[in-house]
């Protein structure tokens, strides 16, 4: 991959950039609530009902959640909102490989327009 793609992508991550990955769990929730919203978040993604679920990980930060979210939208080939998912729950394994294809289609796509 090209470096300077690589940094480039890497210096957007939590800003305007390429990818909104800004969302912070919310501050001020105890131990118990996040739990209580993890389980009640946990069964909406049992009963199918990802977006919801995405919702409360997100607020809540469960990084185990957010990365079975990023997951599934992976296996519906929805690549970006997994690189999302995955950037939220700070699971680097799992983003960089999709940060690799990205970066490999973004490079093919910039030669091709030169020619």
């Amino acid at each position: 991959m090209d470096e300077n793609l690589k940094k480039t992508i890497d210096s957007k991550q939590g800003t305007d950039g390429f990818i909104k990955v800004t969302e912070k769990p919310v501050s001020g929730l105890t131990d118990p609530q996040k739990v209580a919203l993890n389980r009640k978040a946990n069964a909406l993604f049992n009963e199918g009902k990802i977006e919801m679920a995405e919702r409360i990980f997100i607020a809540t930060g469960y990084s185990d959640g957010l990365t079975r979210v990023g997951d599934s939208y992976a296996k519906k080939n929805d690549y970006l909102k997994a690189l999302k998912l995955y950037l939220l729950a700070h699971n680097r394994r799992k983003a960089d490989p999709l940060i690799e294809k990205f970066s490999s289609l973004i490079s093919v796509m910039l030669k091709s327009s030169e020619e």
